[in-house]
């Protein structure tokens, strides 16, 4: 097992976020968490990455727990977070956001090789790698925002929303880059409002909905789903 979260409980002030949520998730599996906004997706990956505080529960991470540990050293750990909106600064170079993505890096011939991986998969960063974020367009600014995360050769990736935003070729662009960082090894929990993209990708997959899990399973067994075929697959 390599991510096991148990029973979280998570308050903002006195709005309970999540409530009792519990997810696993092996080692090379993409793991979708579906449902509304302000459902607790959000929510999940911030916990998992040590940006918010549980109420209670547990978190644990190549049976290692997690959920008191400060962000950072859970990063160190493989556990890279590509948050909703991309947060990339848009004064920097694509190639300061990939050196800043390697922090947690000490082999410089790792980071190089990794690089190097990177400009493979994302060869218009590369053409890019000179320009400042903020000229580059939403579906380059995704692919940074990705790329940034990976440069830490992360065992586990949270993908937050990847698609927003993004044009219907975008986002069948964005679907193949994410089966491709799959099927390189990196296991990836993802949260898509796009449900049919997200179910589609995943062997797994969790509805929330007000901060519960209300169903779970494969995900393509999910997709034929009375509830979830009326409810976020457009009948």
């Amino acid at each position: 097992m390599l991510l096991k979260a148990k029973n979280l409980q998570i308050h903002y002030a006195k709005v309970e976020a999540l409530k009792d949520v519990s997810l696993e998730l092996n080692e090379g599996m993409i793991v979708a968490l579906i449902g509304a906004n302000g459902a607790g997706k959000s929510t999940t990956l911030k916990a998992i990455s040590g940006l918010v505080k549980l109420s209670s529960g547990e978190i644990w991470f190549k049976d290692k727990r997690i959920d008191k540990m400060a962000p950072h050293k859970i990063a160190k750990l493989g556990i890279a977070h590509v948050p909703e909106g991309k947060r990339l600064f848009p004064s920097m170079s694509v190639a300061d956001h990939l050196d800043m993505g390697a922090y947690t890096i000490n082999d410089k011939r790792k980071v190089a090789e990794t690089l190097d991986t990177i400009y493979e998969h994302f060869p218009v960063l590369k053409e890019k790698r000179s320009q400042l974020a903020a000229s580059l367009s939403g579906g380059q600014q995704q692919m940074l925002a990705t790329a940034r995360a990976l440069m830490a050769n992360p065992k586990l990736l949270l993908m937050d929303e990847p698609s927003l935003g993004l044009s219907p070729f975008l986002v069948k662009e964005v679907g193949n880059i994410i089966r491709d960082i799959n099927r390189n090894g990196v296991s990836i929990i993802l949260v898509e409002q796009n449900a049919r993209m997200a179910l589609r990708l995943a062997h797994k997959a969790y509805v929330l909905e007000v901060g519960r899990i209300v169903l779970e399973g494969n995900a393509k067994e999910l997709a034929n789903d009375d509830h979830v075929r009326k409810a976020y697959l457009g009948g």
